[in-house]
């Protein structure tokens, strides 16, 4: 699905359709960094600090303070106020007292951009991959994907291959983190060769589980060189991409 990257609203309101992309640059000046680096918690700092490269330091600093920022908009308070608590494979909520707002959101980043998606009441997952040259493609399909995507890969042109593998690779990631259970999710025993804007029924996806209304998948493609998508439960979502900052 294409998209237009538009400047956002002062303050972002939901309908109950509703789901917000939003497309941010990580690579900021170092004054900028700085600032965003104040509205942190004390755990995030902590986990920037950790980074060895000054690069991957301020893009983490970038993408968790510009998270805080799109937040303030939605709830009308201070990015430093903004607290999260984080499920057992680490997705990020936010805090009880601001959960009340409904607001469910994931984000993801890559070299130097991020994306980051918003719903009302709804699980969400995004992922976004830089689509670099890898070696062992062939070996990654072979251990985590599903048969039948096993069979269509083998089947592709050379020249597909590298942007099929990561379109594919993006929905698994953006699907596992809407579902909320990372890697410890059994990647081969569900799809993502799929059309885009394919909705997902259970059955086709989580293996004849029963998970109510199935999943709305999209591609994005945020920039040139750059593959993303995002994973809704549910169907029928108004899609709205906004650009940081705007």
């Amino acid at each position: 699905m294409k998209y237009s990257w538009n400047a956002p609203p002062t303050q972002p309101l939901f309908l109950r359709k509703d789901v917000h992309i939003w497309r941010a640059g990580l690579d900021l000046p170092g004054k900028n960094i700085e600032k965003l680096r104040e509205t942190l918690a004390s755990d995030e700092r902590i986990r920037a600090d950790h980074f060895r490269f000054e690069r991957d330091r301020s893009r983490f600093i970038a993408a968790r303070g510009i998270l805080r920022l799109i937040i303030s908009r939605y709830l009308s308070v201070e990015p430093g106020a903004i607290r999260f608590i984080y499920a057992k494979e680490g997705k990020p909520k936010l805090q009880k007292a601001l959960g009340k707002t409904g607001i469910q959101f994931n984000l993801s980043h890559s070299e130097g951009l991020a994306l980051y998606v918003f719903a009302w009441n709804r699980e969400v997952g995004i992922d976004i991959e830089y689509m670099r040259e890898i070696s062992q493609i062939e070996q990654i399909v072979e251990q985590f994907f599903s048969v039948r995507e096993r069979v269509l890969f083998g089947a592709l042109p050379l020249r597909e291959k590298k942007e099929t593998f990561f379109n594919w690779w993006t929905r698994k990631e953006a699907f596992i983190k809407a579902v909320g259970e990372g890697l410890s999710y059994p990647l081969w025993e569900f799809d993502a060769a799929l059309a885009e804007e394919k909705s997902l029924d259970s059955s086709t996806i989580l293996g004849g589980a029963q998970e109510g209304p199935g999943w709305s998948m999209w591609d994005v493609r945020p920039a040139d060189g750059f593959t993303g998508a995002v994973v809704v439960k549910g169907r029928g979502w108004d899609v709205h991409c906004w650009q940081w900052p705007g």
